[in-house]
Formats: structure tokens, C-alpha cells, sequence
């Protein structure tokens, strides 16, 4: 039995693709794997807090020497991070904004980032200080994009900051076996649009087989 971590960024309400497909993945997980269990949390619509002055002094600071004030600072951080840990697979969805990823997606990544929770810093080890304590966890990530080109080798693929930031900022904290599923075309029309939708769907339907 495995457990899932379902993660949402965008702000949108029905007419976010990438919400109705991490929806539908997990659907078909379900019904591939029925004693799977699910922790849901909309990263978008009820958005996190940013990283503040105190939230950076308790993160610094032993446990045993936090003041009432910066445990107050952190304690959702560790929440986050307890889910994280907690589960064996991560779907997220998540929109490209400006190139890259939505501010409230930013914040979470911000938020679970975390010395001596998701990494290590030992200095000592001059030539690599910094050791990922996220490990043996699967991430599926549902892009939307409004237009198509930013693959590997396409038009656009020296714009997109949004798939390399994803799998470097994870990859640092352990989770590299990543595997990304675009949905494009908003913009360019119905037809483009319903093509990249059903090739998702075909994905979705294979990996979720599994």
C-alpha cells in the first residue's frame, strides 16, 4: 500500500487543465490501486504564506532553543514537510507562469526546502556539502502551458525555467525520479488543445496502470 501526496498551484477553478488532470491521474490511481491512500492540499486556491524573517530564525535555530514565536513561524513548514515525507508518490499540478512556475507553487517549494529536514549542509565535505534527506519517493508533474514549443529541441525550450527549476529544486532535496506530462496548446484552438489533452489522458491512463 502506497501513499499519495496530490498537490495543486493553480488559482484557477474548472478551467484549470492541469487541476483536472492531477484530479483524473489520481482517479485512475485509485481504481489501479485501491488501498492507496490520498492527502490532498490546494496549493493555489488557499495559498502559503511566504518565507519571513522568523520563519528564517527558526529554521536556524535547534528545536530546543525555539521561542513560542518562532515555533509559531514554522509550524506549518513542518506540517508540509511531514506530508511530504510521509508519501511514496507526488502528483502536482502546475501552470507556467512567465516561463516557470505560479508565485504560490514558489512558496511551497520555499516552505519544504528545509536544512536538516529535506537536506543536509556538511561542510567538511568540501566538494559536494549538500546531502538530500527526501529519498525513494515518485513525482508525477502535470504542466499546462498555453502554447507548445517548449520541449526538448523545440522553439521555445530556452524559455521554459519552468520543468529544469522543478527537477533541480526536487532533485536537490532527493526526489529525482520525476516524469513530467504537458498539456499545451490554450491558446492556439480547440483542436491543438483537445490533442494535447487526449495525449495527457493517454499517459495518465498508462503510468496510473502501473
Amino acid at each position: 500500500m502506497a501513499h499519495l501526496l496530490h498537490l495543486d498551484s493553480s488559482p484557477r477553478d474548472a478551467r484549470s487543465r492541469s487541476r483536472q488532470l492531477t484530479r483524473e491521474f489520481v482517479e485512475a490511481w485509485k481504481q489501479a490501486h485501491p488501498a492507496d491512500t490520498v492527502t490532498y492540499r490546494d496549493i493555489g486556491r488557499d495559498p502559503l504564506p511566504h518565507v519571513s524573517k522568523a520563519w528564517i530564525a527558526a529554521a536556524y535555530t535547534p528545536p530546543e532553543q525555539r521561542s513560542p514565536e518562532l515555533w509559531n513561524a514554522i509550524h506549518l513548514s513542518d506540517r508540509l514537510v511531514d506530508e511530504l515525507l510521509s508519501a511514496d508518490i507526488c502528483v502536482i499540478g502546475v501552470p507556467m507562469y512567465n516561463f516557470s512556475v505560479p508565485s504560490g507553487m514558489k512558496a511551497y517549494i520555499d516552505q519544504i526546502v528545509r536544512i536538516g529536514r529535506t537536506f543536509e549542509f556538511v561542510p567538511e565535505e568540501a566538494e559536494n556539502p549538500y546531502k538530500p534527506l527526501v529519498l525513494g519517493k515518485k513525482m508525477f508533474i502535470i504542466t499546462s502551458r498555453g502554447i507548445s514549443g517548449y520541449g526538448p529541441g523545440e522553439k521555445y525550450e530556452m524559455l521554459n525555467y519552468q520543468d529544469p527549476y522543478l527537477r533541480g529544486v526536487f532533485g536537490f532535496i532527493g526526489i529525482t525520479d520525476i516524469t513530467f506530462i504537458a498539456v499545451e496548446n490554450e491558446e492556439s484552438g480547440e483542436r491543438s488543445l483537445a490533442e494535447s489533452i487526449a495525449n495527457a489522458r493517454t499517459q495518465i491512463a498508462q503510468l496510473a496502470a502501473r
